[in-house]
């Protein structure tokens, strides 16, 4: 998948993809920044299999300026089209059919070791024991759904730090 193309596919083998594609001397355009660097854009892959929490994250996100956002509601399609050494971190829903987001994460990681990867739930997880039974180096959160825009930025800033 080219990064600098816009992407909106509703194919529904593969899943609805959802990726930002603004080209960042564009966006260097829109946001000037403060000093002559140019900004340094994190980029996050935000994988739900509900397609309305993903535009939630999108918007939720994209409020950082410096945060670029690409998105699947489709696991198996994310593994796909998954670029290594391309994200920052990845924003997984833990839940979702054909590959819960464990497995994902553990194949993603397979593909790109010095990823990050957070994990979303909207049920009760034990975090010690999730980590004992995926023992993923890169795990650095567990993020409880229903969560408030301003505390996810909080907690994705912190995971990018």
């Amino acid at each position: 998948m080219n990064k600098e193309d816009t992407t909106n596919n509703l194919d529904p083998q593969k899943g609805n993809v959802f990726t930002e594609k603004l080209k960042p001397d564009t966006i260097n355009s829109i946001s000037t920044p403060l000093s002559s660097e140019p900004l340094q854009y994190k980029r996050i892959l935000v994988v739900d299999d509900n397609p309305d929490i993903v535009f939630t994250l999108r918007v939720g996100l994209e409020s950082d300026p410096t945060i670029q956002v690409y998105s699947f509601d489709n696991p198996v399609t994310a593994l796909v089209e998954f670029e290594p050494n391309f994200y920052d971190l990845l924003l997984i829903d833990v839940n979702m059919p054909l590959m819960d987001g464990f497995q994902l994460a553990q194949n993603l990681v397979r593909r790109d070791l010095n990823v990050r990867v957070c994990f979303m739930t909207a049920g009760e997880i034990n975090m010690d024991a999730a980590r004992e039974v995926h023992p993923l180096k890169s795990i650095g959160c567990f993020i409880k759904k229903p969560i408030s825009a301003e505390e996810l930025l909080r907690r994705i800033r912190a995971e990018l730090e």
